[in-house]
């Protein structure tokens, strides 16, 4: 499968002029994980983006207090609310890493659609 793969894009890129190529080298280097991660932090939504590192760190912050509350508590009572606590706080951050996810799919899908969009237009300027 992953042969095939690689074959086709060796004809797209082969029916390609040397400028379209060029554009698309660009544009179609694909990003590592960590790069994904940095382009959430640039754009429209980078104050969401930052809004949301920080409430994951609050978040992280306060499931280490309730671990050590939970720990040195005495009463069976104050060992389940602290570890209630702690656990709706890892939840938390569980639902804000997820959005943070989607953000680098939609990242990547966008990516992708304006690669196409690029090909489209060169392939109308080239039959016209």
């Amino acid at each position: 499968m992953k042969e095939e793969h690689e074959n086709i894009d060796d004809l797209i890129k082969k029916a390609l002029t040397e400028e379209e190529s060029e554009i698309l080298v660009r544009l179609g280097k694909e990003q590592s994980i960590f790069e994904q991660l940095l382009s959430n932090f640039k754009g429209k939504m980078k104050w969401m983006s930052m809004y949301i590192a920080l409430m994951i760190l609050v978040f992280f912050i306060i499931s280490i207090y309730c671990l050590i509350k939970f720990l040195n508590a005495e009463d069976i009572r104050l060992m389940l609310l602290w570890g209630a606590g702690m656990g709706a706080s890892f939840l938390t951050i569980g639902m804000l890493k997820m959005w943070q996810w989607m953000q680098m799919d939609k990242n990547t899908l966008l990516r992708e659609i304006k690669r196409l969009e690029l090909h489209i237009i060169s392939q109308q300027e080239h039959y016209s």
